[in-house]
């Protein structure tokens, strides 16, 4: 379902010079399964999903999402993706319903259909009590629940999460990944970013480590133990980017 083939991102900064934000990063997923994307702030794994949602024009190398090419069909890959980060936008002076209803019909839901979906996906993520309240006046979770309604309306067969339960409470952050593994469950192809080791340890099928561009790591989580001798998904983690630091961290422990 995604098929990410020598991804490079370079930016021009006057005072840095040339940036590979991302340096020849592939890998593949396929229907049914979470992939973990993890890695540092500014390891690039932002931008390499922003590449595969055509956010952003890779600068070299090209990706394949739901058999579509994201450099040559964009629209074609937004229209089978549900793209959510911490920074998907409502808006305000909508009501829940009604942002859900507008999104709907950009995607070309007829209006029984729409009806349907929003009543499904509404009593999923538990939204009923707040759907007619205005997106603006919303909590943070709310907001985040309201944000993943607008994204699978359309029933998009790839999801990517880019750190959806960043800075919620435990309640929402359940909900959330509850959801993440019904979309498994449903066969769809999902990537998952997130700070939360304890998260990836649950739900990924496999995880890539990214640092400084590169993918350094993919595996089971079971293989990655197997590289790094790390049994904890956190030092196996730090192992794979800062061994230096891993190793200091040892000693302190007297391993």
């Amino acid at each position: 379902m995604i098929v990410a083939e020598g991804l490079v991102k370079v930016y021009r900064d006057r005072k840095r010079g040339e940036v590979r934000a991302v340096d020849g990063v592939s890998f593949t997923v396929h229907a049914g399964e979470i992939f973990g994307l993890l890695g540092a702030n500014g390891a690039g794994k932002t931008t390499t999903l922003r590449m595969l949602g055509t956010l952003l024009q890779p600068t070299d190398g090209t990706a394949y999402v739901a058999g579509f090419d994201a450099r040559l069909e964009p629209e074609k890959v937004r229209a089978h993706i549900g793209f959510l980060s911490t920074t998907t936008a409502l808006y305000g002076r909508l009501t829940v319903r009604e942002m859900a209803e507008y999104f709907g019909r950009l995607h070309g839901l007829d209006e029984a259909t729409l009806r349907t979906r929003i009543k499904s996906v509404f009593t999923t993520l538990g939204m009923h009590e707040f759907a007619e309240a205005r997106c603006d006046t919303l909590s943070t979770g709310q907001k985040q629940r309201a944000s993943i309604a607008r994204s699978i309306l359309h029933e998009p067969p790839v999801m990517i999460f880019d750190e959806p339960t960043t800075g919620l409470d435990v309640m929402t952050s359940r909900t959330i990944v509850g959801f993440i593994r019904r979309c498994r469950n449903e066969g769809r192809a999902v990537i998952f970013s997130t700070h939360v080791m304890s998260e990836a340890e649950r739900l990924c099928d496999r995880i890539g480590v990214i640092h400084a561009g590169r993918l350094v790591a993919v595996g089971t989580l079971a293989e990655l133990r197997q590289q790094t001798g790390a049994t904890f998904l956190e030092e196996v983690f730090l192992r794979l980017v800062a061994p230096d630091e891993a190793d200091e961290g040892r000693r302190k422990n007297g391993e």
